[in-house]
């Protein structure tokens, strides 16, 4: 019998390669229906997952077009709303890389609003808070307008707002990237200060000497150019040089870089965990090796630092590797620095408050989750939702886990494991179309009390014979439970399972670092 039901909405269920009747649903990448986020949604996802890599189904250049689209609609509609946003996600270390606020915020002050451009320029300082930052917001607003003179003065104004001692750490720290520098930035805009020290440092950044005085660090940087080993001990010790302050071949010496580890960031300390390790610092039972572990493991430093656990987690798949990503750096991986890294990536969560019901996580494992690129890292999408769905397995006491593609799989993964045991686990499973709506059909038909379903996916769902939502709805029609539905978008695509009119059901955007609380919230 030809089954014309299907077709005219009459049944109450759809086929997820058919829009639901009177529901306002998109067609996705992938063939199927599914809802449109808002825009400003977009913008966040944007912010925080960038558009590195593309997506199974659209490239990088594609994408990356997509999104600004997205950033200039949410732009021209909420200057105010969309600006606190770029602010509050980059201020807080809500994302993994700084890039996408920085370039969002280039838009904005390019944008014909002058309520957009006036904002934006006014956060500047809140977004692009080391010169590295800045160049890149010259680079990408240069893209859309001309060196005006507002322009000009708020760039100037930029290196103004700092003290002698912040500016000349700084613009020594941060001297040039990716083809700009503090040179060329101060030879555009002529900022000129009231305080004689401050215009003896611009006079130095620009032509390489001062007549006036300067401040120490800049001395010593000129002095660890042709200094002995020693001495570039003691300029590290004495005067606070960085890595970046010293000559290349001075990072050869293990004596440099325990001067070095003395001070240095939590963040650059974690990205050269590999590069201690091969030169013997970091060792089992050294001082260097116990000096790593308790920074790790201290919260506060952590937040301090701005780390942000997709940071952890790239550092823990490369350390625990014993080789970059490029170049020809190897080295043996401490165990107990690995354990700490480990640990650390739940750290850097802060205290994740739990659900304290029945949870089920469910793990979007189809082909299209094994392409593209998390927040610009070496993780794809299927990767870092495993990780991301730990954090939340990490406090609770009655959960599952579940694997889905066109067909649902139990995962053999827990908190107690290793998270680099956990990402290979999840690469080792086969490929597959995808079916969103599994989960809640798998609890209907076992007859699972379920009081919420997180879904990490990227919604490009199309293989199931009902939508999502009506599986959720059915589910809850079938128990009498209220249950919640969270979706944990995992690429900066414009989608969601999700029915925005159902205030049951919730859109969050994957590797968000307040994700797992905002999780906890909704669901509780």
């Amino acid at each position: 019998m030809h089954n014309y039901l299907s077709y005219t909405g009459t049944r109450k269920v759809t086929p997820q390669s058919m829009p639901i009747p009177g529901e306002k649903q998109v067609e996705n990448n992938a063939g199927g229906f599914v809802y449109e986020v808002s825009d400003l949604k977009k913008l966040e996802r944007f912010l925080i997952l960038g558009t590195e890599g593309g997506t199974y189904y659209v490239s990088e250049k594609d994408l990356t077009k997509q999104n600004v689209a997205s950033v200039k609609a949410a732009i021209e509609a909420d200057p105010e709303a969309a600006i606190k946003m770029i602010v509050e996600i980059s201020d807080s270390g809500r994302a993994a890389k700084n890039d996408p606020t920085i370039f969002a915020l280039a838009i904005a002050a390019s944008a014909n609003n002058p309520k957009a451009r006036t904002l934006a320029f006014a956060a500047l300082p809140k977004v692009c808070r080391i010169p590295t930052h800045l160049f890149h917001f010259v680079t990408w607003t240069q893209a859309y307008r001309g060196w005006g003179r507002s322009f000009k003065r708020e760039v100037g104004n930029w290196y103004l707002d700092m003290t002698p001692e912040k500016l000349a750490y700084e613009t020594v720290k941060y001297q040039s990237r990716d083809g700009m520098s503090n040179r060329d930035v101060l030879r555009l805009t002529h900022p000129k200060a009231k305080d004689p020290e401050v215009n003896s440092i611009f006079k130095w950044i620009v032509k390489g000497h001062a007549e006036g005085p300067l401040p120490e660090i800049i001395l010593a940087y000129e002095e660890a150019k042709t200094a002995n080993e020693a001495r570039l001990v003691e300029l590290i010790t004495d005067f606070g040089l960085t890595r970046e302050m010293l000559p290349t071949e001075a990072l050869n010496s293990k004596k440099v870089w325990e001067a070095l580890l003395e001070k240095i960031p939590i963040t650059a300390m974690i990205r050269n965990l590999g590069v201690m390790t091969e030169r013997g610092l970091i060792a089992p039972l050294s001082d260097a090796e116990k000096k790593v572990r308790a920074r790790l493991g201290d919260l506060e430093v952590l937040k301090k630092g701005r780390v942000h656990p997709i940071a952890v987690l790239t550092a823990l798949k490369i350390y625990q590797q014993g080789k970059g990503m490029k170049g020809s750096l190897s080295w043996t991986p401490v165990g107990s620095v690995v354990d700490a890294l480990n640990d650390a990536f739940y750290l850097a969560f802060g205290a994740v408050e739990p659900i304290g019901k029945t949870v089920m996580l469910a793990l979007d494992v189809s082909g299209s989750m094994t392409c593209g690129s998390v927040a610009g890292s070496p993780l794809t999408p299927r990767d870092a939702s495993a990780a991301l769905a730990l954090v939340t397995a990490n406090v609770e006491k009655d959960y599952m886990i579940l694997g889905f593609s066109h067909e649902l799989m139990n995962l053999t993964i827990s908190p107690k494991q290793r998270l680099d045991d956990v990402v290979r686990y999840i690469n080792r499973l086969p490929f597959g179309g995808t079916d969103c709506s599994l989960p809640m059909l798998y609890a209907s038909k076992n007859k699972l009390g379920v009081d919420a379903f997180s879904v990490y996916t990227d919604s490009e769902t199309w293989a199931g014979h009902t939508h999502p939502s009506q599986a959720l709805r059915a589910y809850r029609n079938q128990t009498g439970r209220h249950s919640k539905l969270v979706v944990v978008g995992m690429v900066s695509n414009g989608f969601s399972i999700a029915d925005p009119n159902d205030p049951g059901m919730l859109d969050v955007v994957g590797f968000d670092a307040a994700t797992p609380n905002v999780i906890s919230e909704f669901c509780r």
